[in-house]
């Protein structure tokens, strides 16, 4: 079966169960909110909750919590600074603390603690060579 949008530059996110969420990208008509799980002991894909932000190029973090962190990325006003969590449990979204930086095709990193380090990218000012720490515990 096929994904219900067409997407390039997004993010595929692997569950302990086994589902993968799957979320934005450019669509056939820029960067889309949509999001979709595939649930490989069915072969299905199902739309879940759309993010609040249209965004590509962004990262997506599978916390500890299970829940799972996506920031930056590119969308229709250009770089993007916002985060978003996704909740499995509930399958919505809700916006979280922003990063100081716009950033696209950065990396996010999972420590052991939690946290989730966010460096580099491109930037609305150019490449970025900063990084930020995301602290779900806050």
């Amino acid at each position: 079966e096929s994904m219900a949008t067409t997407r390039e530059y997004h993010t595929a996110t692997l569950f302990s169960s086994g589902k993968v969420l799957v979320t934005g990208g450019p669509g056939s008509s820029g960067s889309v909110t949509s999001s979709e799980l595939y649930d490989p002991s069915t072969g299905q894909w199902n739309t879940t909750a759309s993010m609040t932000t249209a965004r590509s190029r962004h990262t997506a973090t599978l916390l500890s919590s299970g829940k799972v962190l996506v920031s930056g990325g590119f969308g229709s006003s250009g770089h993007l600074a916002g985060s978003e969590l996704y909740d499995p449990s509930t399958g919505q979204w809700d916006t979280t603390e922003s990063m100081a930086t716009t950033r696209e095709y950065h990396t996010a990193t999972l420590f052991s603690s939690g946290k989730v380090l966010v460096t580099g990218g491109p930037g609305s000012s150019g490449s970025v060579t900063s990084s930020e720490l995301y602290d779900p515990s806050t």
